[in-house]
């Protein structure tokens, strides 16, 4: 594997050090990013993403701990090498575009080239060249107020990639954009990063756009609370297996790898109703649970039909066992609407007042199967692991290992057998609310 072409150990960051209004920005932040990855520093304002990244761009002195980029620490560049740093090794779009409003969007483009001496007529020539890959070669003569935002940044975008640098640095680059314009500038972040091999570190606060990446790095509080890899990306990092979000419906996938998202749903809910049931039986059981996932049977016909004995199409159960079964499913269904609406917000970024009630119900959901009293502190640690769960930020294990530590050690303080039970109820609820195509609801 290839070094690092970043390497961040144990950085501070503080700003005003030593002064009555002195603020440490970042805490003992270690990360390694590697050539060709695209990354994305996300969390909250004033997380310390910013901080890290105008770090990176040596405009940021550490106050204490390592940075390296290509292996060489930045603030040891005399000026003459710190100004190839910031035009051939790094290049940056920001969110606010800034470019030149007297100069023609063709000579913004051109302008870093000035600083590598490269000749006038050659400087036209590439800014040009680069110009066209992004579909702006006809927009060359125009001055940047007669731009659209999207049009801006795409120029911002040639702007910083016409000196060929190693590594591209967006600032929330489509901050300002439109939902057309957004997904032209990250396809063209992708192509990039894709294509010409070149390393992207982007700040976020869409999660929509975390789809884009190799890597996220989630910051909180000036920490670096959890690294997550896409599971969907082929990694360029050494990652730890255990660290990518596993759901059940991607360990059911690797069963069953033929079978459609729906008919994974469906295999999760028979096992959750696990009864002893011949082959048959259970193969009868799976047909007739997928017209309740799919919404073709409700609860009343579901129930009445389980009762049926075998040759009339039913699985021979008693009434007892039918209604308790067709509850459970029901039941679960209709949570797993919540954790479904929460998905969707999360990935579209858009929350406002509803994230905080849907995580509630879902919290709701956990303390009713848990059947038994909860303090007020095991209620609001509860709360905070099915927030971190849906949104992906820790592991079905570690939710698990969480749910049973001790209430004096962080958790939740709950039996080794209650722990398992709810871990399990709960990815039945996140499975059956994942999206699956053609789903309206």
């Amino acid at each position: 594997m290839a070094e690092p072409i970043i390497q961040l150990k144990n950085l501070d960051i503080t700003y005003n050090q030593g002064k009555e209004n002195e603020f440490k920005a970042t805490r003992n932040v270690s990360m390694e990013i590697y050539p060709g990855e695209f990354v994305a520093f996300f969390g909250p304002s004033g997380c310390g993403k910013s901080t890290i990244f105008y770090s990176i761009l040596g405009i940021l002195e550490p106050s204490a701990g390592q940075l390296l980029v290509k292996g060489k620490n930045p603030y040891s560049f005399s000026p003459e090498e710190m100004v190839r740093f910031q035009t051939k090794i790094i290049g940056i779009i920001y969110q606010a575009f800034y470019l030149i409003t007297s100069l023609s969007v063709i000579d913004n483009v051109a302008l870093p080239l000035i600083f590598q001496r490269v000749p006038p007529a050659k400087r036209r020539e590439w800014a040009l060249q680069i110009l066209k890959r992004f579909g702006m070669e006809t927009q060359g003569d125009k001055y940047p107020d007669n731009l659209s935002g999207g049009q801006s940044q795409r120029v911002s975008v040639a702007r910083a990639m016409v000196n060929n640098p190693n590594i591209l640095l967006a600032d929330e680059p489509t901050g300002n954009l439109d939902s057309i314009s957004t997904k032209q500038v990250m396809e063209a972040l992708r192509t990039i990063n894709e294509k010409d091999k070149k390393t992207v570190v982007m700040i976020t606060h869409n999660a929509a756009q975390l789809m884009y990446c190799h890597r996220v790095f989630y910051l909180k509080d000036g920490q670096l609370q959890r690294i997550v890899p896409n599971p969907e990306m082929k990694q360029i990092a050494k990652v730890d297996k255990q660290k990518i979000l596993v759901t059940e419906m991607d360990q059911l996938s690797k069963l069953y790898p033929y079978n459609s998202p729906v008919e994974l749903k469906v295999k999760s809910l028979v096992n959750y109703l696990t009864q002893d049931l011949n082959f048959y039986q259970l193969q009868r059981l799976e047909s007739l649970v997928q017209l309740v996932v799919e919404g073709k049977v409700m609860r009343e016909e579901f129930c009445r039909i389980l009762q049926k004995p075998y040759k009339e199409g039913g699985v021979d159960m008693t009434k007892a066992l039918a209604e308790v079964m067709s509850e459970k499913v029901d039941k679960i269904l209709k949570q797993a609407e919540d954790a479904r609406r929460f998905r969707r917000r999360f990935m579209a970024n858009n929350f406002l007042s509803r994230e905080e009630k849907l995580i509630k119900n879902l919290t709701g959901y956990l303390v009713e199967e848990y059947n038994k009293k909860m303090s007020l502190v095991q209620k609001r640690r509860l709360k905070e692991l099915v927030y971190k769960r849906i949104a992906g930020l820790i592991s079905r294990r570690e939710f698990k290992d969480s749910l049973r530590l001790k209430l004096e050690e962080g958790g939740v303080g709950m039996t080794k057998v209650v722990s398992r039970k709810l871990t399990r109820y709960f990815e039945k609820i996140l499975i059956q609310g994942s999206e699956t195509k053609g789903h309206g609801h």
